[in-house]
């Protein structure tokens, strides 16, 4: 099952994600971090949410590009956070794919697909600041706001998390 969570900064979609996986039937629990840490402040964020997630049972595996090449264990729980890094990842890294950016990671999803019980990612909402932006902040936006769309159709259920309140719009719990 495919899950999109969409939210704004600091919204408690990460949250809510990390929760959908917690209820998923006993799996292996993979998290597939995608921000890659620059400089001791990054670093140190890294190994803070990483010891979070040891505690929860996940298995972190880091991929900041190239996310077709993820290694994760068979009908796992997988949660990706969060595809608004590895867009950029894609985009502007000099492993990324570049002007590829969204067939990479559509391409990586649908991997992951096929290897996961359970997928759940996580993004950000875009365009909701206006969308006069310049340069590589409108292409990037473009992408993701893209790549969004193409994992929302994949999608059994998408929701989006707005001040830690949740909203479906596809596949709704009852």
């Amino acid at each position: 099952m495919l899950t999109l969570v969409i939210g704004g900064s600091a919204s408690g979609k990460s949250e809510f994600a990390e929760s959908l996986i917690l209820q998923a039937p006993a799996r292996p629990r993979v998290y597939l971090a995608t921000m890659e840490p620059f400089g001791p402040e990054g670093a140190a964020r890294v190994a803070r949410h990483r010891a979070m997630r040891v505690e929860k049972g996940f298995i972190t595996v880091e991929r900041y590009t190239d996310l077709a090449g993820a290694e994760v264990p068979g009908g796992c729980a997988a949660l990706l956070e969060c595809m608004g890094n590895l867009t950029a990842n894609e985009l502007y890294s000099p492993s990324g794919a570049g002007e590829d950016a969204e067939s990479a990671i559509l391409r990586g999803i649908d991997r992951l697909l096929a290897r996961c019980a359970d997928l759940v990612v996580v993004t950000n909402e875009v365009f909701t600041g206006g969308q006069d932006y310049a340069g590589d902040t409108g292409r990037y936006l473009q992408v993701l706001a893209a790549v969004n769309r193409a994992v929302a159709q994949r999608a059994d259920r998408v929701a989006e998390v707005a001040c830690g309140q949740v909203i479906w719009y596809k596949g709704a719990e009852r």
